[in-house]
């Protein structure tokens, strides 16, 4: 569970739970067809806007800004830089014995083509188009929720609309104009609630996740192509080094 995702969701909502509730009960911010309007307007343009598949498969993808598995960059470099020893002490069919060890997907597709004798341009080709086809999921899971954030405020407004609308078809009875005018704007805040409490950070959680597993593919392709080309250790070890912070470099030598 990462706990900042956790943590901003429970005392964003809390806090304004909070708020609404000094001086006042929550029911006046309860509102069903407030709910309806602004939850089902959103979804429904989202399905206009993109085939239903992509709209069902986000759900699969929204897990990342919840449930991620911290990358350990330093085992992977460390992990590399010993499958260069390996390989320039036994050559590249002595690596096979280390793919029991390696539990990335992508890792293993590099290395098994390596193994195989496909030749460097091509396996470089190969894992770019990997990387392209990872961003492109990445990239639409965190529109998706962009896409929901940008129309949920405009669906709060049409209930605004048609709450204003109702209040004005009922004049002759000053009584209803208040209560009227409240529902129109609670349509309103549920709009501007969700998107900016949830579309939006969730979209750009999902970009900040993207952009680290695409770093740490970009480190696995380049050690993998050194070590098919024989690289030394250490020149390995400054190579993937780059990838990282200064903080994170460790030698292992």
């Amino acid at each position: 569970m990462d706990l900042g995702t956790l943590l901003g969701i429970v005392s964003g909502f809390g806090l304004v739970i909070i708020a609404m509730s000094i001086g006042g009960g929550l029911g006046a911010f309860i509102n069903a067809p407030s709910v309806m309007i602004v939850c089902g307007g959103t979804m429904g343009a989202t399905l206009i806007n993109y085939p239903i598949s992509d709209v069902l498969g986000v759900i699969k993808v929204a897990k990342n800004a919840f449930f991620s598995e911290k990358v350990k960059t330093e085992k992977i470099m460390e992990m590399l830089i010993e499958m260069s020893k390996v390989s320039r002490r036994e050559g590249i069919l002595g690596l096979e014995k280390t793919l029991k060890d390696i539990k990335d997907p992508f890792f293993v597709k590099g290395m098994t083509l390596m193994i195989d004798g496909i030749e460097p341009a091509k396996l470089s080709e190969l894992l770019d188009t990997e990387v392209e086809y990872i961003e492109e999921r990445h990239r639409l899971g965190a529109e998706i929720f962009m896409t929901m954030g940008n129309f949920a405020p405009a669906m709060g407004m049409i209930g605004t609309l048609i709450g204003l609308v109702k209040m004005l078809m009922q004049m002759d009875d000053p009584s209803s104009i208040g209560p009227s005018m409240a529902v129109a704007l609670i349509t309103t805040f549920y709009g501007v609630i969700l998107a900016n409490l949830i579309f939006i950070p969730i979209s750009g959680k999902l970009r900040t996740r993207s952009a680290q597993e695409l770093a740490t593919k970009q480190l696995i392709m380049s050690g993998v192509l050194s070590v098919q080309s024989g690289d030394n250790p250490r020149m390995l070890e400054q190579k993937l080094h780059s990838f990282v912070s200064p903080k994170e470099r460790k030698s292992v030598f």
